[in-house]
């Protein structure tokens, strides 16, 4: 071999490392990339466990969600008292939240259940738009938060709207849906966590 050869050669090789010292961290990082999203989206989304389960449920005084009316009375806020020995049901909803609409119908059916509250925490909207959001497919809620800021949603953990937790006679959290309401986990999930929630025992006063 030539000496031109062998130049030509050992200049080949250290073109090819350095290629390869380029491709290896992109690889790696690709591979953890899809390690990421597969952990991410494996399973069902609605399970993402929370911090907050088995803890009281956050101290959030809302005002009332202005003009908003329920059978004729106005629609109180939130205050977080009125949990203490009674099975709640908490919504983070908005008028503005397309899946807020095909959850809507399933919360007023649950609403039917005298055994438990409704209460909502209306998340970053207007109140007029969220009064005619209510007109149109009903009102559930014993009591209506407006979160203008959004400083509710983040004391209880949320991830986007809609959000539905679970709150047991004890005023701790005791379940939290990720995402909308549906009819498959009204049946299979929600409402079997109402009935574990409701017979739990009674906090002792």
């Amino acid at each position: 071999m030539t000496d031109v050869a062998k130049e030509n050669n050992k200049e080949n090789n250290n073109v090819t490392r350095r290629r390869l010292l380029v491709l290896v961290p992109l690889i790696v990082f690709l591979g953890l990339v899809s390690l990421f999203l597969i952990r991410l989206y494996a399973g069902d989304p609605s399970r993402i466990p929370s911090a907050l389960i088995g803890r009281p449920a956050p101290e959030t005084d809302l005002p009332p969600v202005a003009g908003l009316d329920r059978n004729g009375a106005a629609v109180p806020g939130i205050d977080p008292a009125n949990f203490k020995g009674a099975v709640t049901v908490v919504n983070i909803w908005a008028s503005w939240c397309v899946p807020c609409h095909d959850e809507a119908p399933l919360l007023m059916r649950l609403a039917g259940d005298s055994r438990v509250r409704i209460v909502g925490i209306n998340y970053k909207d207007d109140p007029q738009n969220a009064r005619r959001f209510l007109g149109r497919y009903g009102n559930p809620f014993a009591a209506a938060g407006a979160d203008r800021s959004g400083r509710a949603a983040i004391e209880w953990g949320v991830y986007g709207v809609p959000e539905t937790f679970i709150v047991g006679r004890d005023a701790r959290i005791a379940y939290k849906l990720v995402g909308p309401i549906t009819p498959d986990n009204l049946n299979t999930v929600l409402k079997p966590e109402i009935e574990k929630a409701l017979a739990a025992a009674a906090p002792s006063s």
